[in-house]
């Protein structure tokens, strides 16, 4: 047998197989290409001019290695389509008398061919789409671009070394796969277990008990901090729940629908109702993983552009004054030499302060039992319970306010940032103050995300904060007030920037540990941050959408070759290639946009505990992460739509 024999068998099956073998190939193609570029971005040597450019790599380096998880999973998932398909032909080569270490070596030349094309286009297709990679990027950061061109060799070998990797495992899946069957189970394959499934109750009671578990997590979520650790647990049994409910789920309303008489019994649903019944088995994982695939599309783009979008509420929520200075442990000497000096400069650059915002108060992290609160330490440790608690004084607060409130000893005004406060006391560790009233307002609010409940205070004098000090139980002796001032000044960008920093400098000198903060000094970085992630989030979420139609493709092919079978012998009887297209058209709405309506549920029921995530990053404007989440499911659903639509042709033309 000539050496070209098997090498010129393997070309013919590619060829063949155009039709299964483009998209993955081209699949192959833009996975390698984005993972490249993604490698290429965290290395690239102009990210180092970038202001917090380790935080920006930091992001790059986590989406190169989602991209490659992806790349693993996907890969390995696509290609268990197309070995499915092509185990009748090597069925019929080993029946023919072609032992199976030849098929293998058939096998292994495919392979060879489909990862040399794939690496060698990905690649270049990379390196020549990198500067516009990299572009997209410092435009989305607001960086000035730096022209020049540049390959990284460190990527080059890191997404060859992958992707063999990958072709590896799959071509050793292959060979498993046709080496563990005998030719009449290879024949067979595409048919094999083929019986109507029974309606397996216990996979929908785990199915709904995880899905409620999963919704109630995210709709009780009450604060950031605890949304960090519940969303994932979440998120684990949504898609526990959503696998299970598909699996049984969509067997039992199948049968539901063949029990419906008036519907059953009509020729585009009986015959889409019945075939599907048999495959929902096989099926029901394709169309779990489209609803996982499509709910993190949805998730992942609405979050980033709703931050990017959002930028300037999350600049103002951070900073509530153009500049803030403030510090912890300050004594009242110390505090006028800061405003003294604040007072200095502001008058050196012939800048007149506006909006001035001034606070003395001291904080406490303590967990909270309706109006009962406990110092939070080690021991008692909880993410669900903690609240803030903010005091000043009576005189601090009608200076700041403007008023001339009064307070008896162990009265109290309140102002529930975040939480609520239940009764008309508030117990520390059985020491009881009185609400006298609830503040409806509150002048300073925060300077920055807030991870639990928050409340501020006021008490009747500096002894008032002593004896709360005392009643809490603290360990150390009690410091001085924090200090917060800020202020707006009437200037641009620059002029802001310039002022902040000689402030910064001339507070430095104090040697007090204060901070000197403002929007314009801080914009560089919070667009490095939200540019990053936004960048990352339309990467993450192109990735998605790919594997989200090449998975709907494959369901597409395979389900048109193990229906063309039953398609001719209904034509045969008599069915006409209008009722054909009915057919498929009631296949596509009875089931394949459940994976759509279902990742809008779930969606639905996230959102309350991603608002809270949010939040951390201090975007607390829910309206708009709301008509963002609302636009990418159009969009999205357009788009799927679009798909089904194509796909559903391809299927057409396959049966018919």
């Amino acid at each position: 047998m000539s050496k070209s024999f098997y090498t010129k068998l393997a070309f013919n099956n590619i060829k063949k197989n155009l039709k299964n073998y483009i998209p993955y190939i081209l699949t192959c193609v833009g996975t390698i290409m984005m993972f490249y570029n993604m490698c290429y971005l965290t290395n690239a040597k102009d990210l180092g001019n970038v202001s917090d450019s380790a935080t920006l790599r930091y992001l790059l380096f986590l989406g190169t290695i989602i991209t490659g998880i992806f790349a693993v999973i996907f890969l390995f998932y696509t290609n268990s389509f197309l070995i499915k398909q092509r185990k009748k032909e090597f069925g019929l080569f080993n029946i023919l008398g072609m032992e199976k270490r030849h098929i293998a070596k058939i096998m292994f030349l495919e392979t060879l061919f489909i990862s040399i094309i794939s690496l060698a286009v990905g690649i270049l297709g990379g390196i020549v789409l990198s500067k516009l990679m990299a572009l997209l990027l410092f435009k989305l950061i607001n960086f000035n671009v730096v022209f020049g061109f540049e390959i990284s060799i460190n990527a080059v070998v890191i997404t060859i070394g992958l992707f063999s990797a990958i072709f590896i495992v799959n071509l050793v899946y292959n060979i498993l796969q046709i080496h563990m069957s005998n030719p009449i189970e290879l024949l067979r394959g595409g048919n094999v277990g083929e019986k109507e499934p029974k309606t397996k109750y216990l996979s929908a009671v785990v199915g709904v008990i995880s899905l409620g578990i999963g919704y109630y997590l995210a709709l009780t979520t009450k604060s950031p901090l605890e949304a960090l650790t519940n969303f994932f647990v979440a998120v684990m049994f949504v898609i526990l729940g959503t696998y299970n409910l598909f699996n049984a789920g969509s067997i039992a309303l199948l049968k539901y629908l063949r029990k419906n008489k008036n519907y059953y019994y009509k020729t585009n649903h009986f015959i889409s109702v019945s075939g599907m019944i048999y495959r929902m088995k096989q099926n029901a994982a394709g169309l779990a993983n489209i609803c996982i695939l499509s709910t993190a599309v949805i998730v992942t783009l609405s979050t980033t552009v709703s931050l990017y979008v959002g930028m300037e509420d999350v600049l103002r929520t951070r900073y509530p004054s153009n500049i803030i200075v403030s510090g912890s442990d300050i004594s009242d000497i110390e505090a006028e030499k800061i405003e003294g000096i604040i007072n200095e400069q502001t008058t050196k650059a012939n800048f007149h302060k506006e909006n001035i915002d001034r606070l003395r108060d001291i904080s406490f992290l303590t967990l909270q039992d309706d109006a009962n609160f406990i110092l939070m330490n080690e021991e008692n440790y909880s993410n669900k319970n903690g609240a803030i608690l903010e005091f000043m004084t009576l005189d601090d607060y009608n200076q700041m306010e403007n008023k001339n409130a009064s307070l008896e000893k162990e009265e109290v005004l309140v102002y529930e940032l975040h939480g609520k406060i239940i009764g008309d006391t508030i117990s520390l560790n059985d020491y009881e103050l009185n609400i006298k009233e609830r503040l409806s307002s509150f002048k300073y609010e925060d300077n920055g995300s807030v991870l639990s409940n928050s409340y501020f205070i006021v008490v009747d004098s500096l002894e008032g904060i002593q004896q709360v000090y005392k009643a809490l139980e603290v360990e150390k002796d009690m410091p001085e007030l924090s200090f917060y001032y800020g202020f707006d000044v009437d200037a641009d960008s620059e002029t802001q920037i310039n002022l902040t920093t000689s402030l910064r400098n001339a507070v430095n000198n104090l040697d007090l540990g204060l901070r000197v903060e403002g929007a314009e000094i801080s914009r560089t970085e919070f667009y490095t941050l939200y540019g990053g992630l936004f960048f990352l989030g339309l990467f993450i979420g192109l990735l998605f959408i790919m594997a989200t139609v090449l998975i709907i493709y494959y369901k597409q092919i395979a389900e048109g070759f193990d229906d063309k079978d039953r398609f001719e012998i209904m034509q045969k009887v008599g069915m006409s290639h209008t009722e054909i297209k009915k057919s498929i058209h009631s296949q596509v709405l009875t089931v394949f946009f459940l994976p759509l309506v279902t990742a809008i549920i779930h969606i639905a029921f996230a959102f309350n505990i991603i608002t809270k995530m949010l939040s951390i990053f201090n975007l607390s404007n829910i309206s708009l992460f709301a008509i963002c989440t609302a636009v990418t499911i159009l969009v999205f659903a357009f788009f799927y739509a679009i798909v089904y639509s194509l796909t559903a042709r391809t299927y057409y033309k396959i049966v018919s």
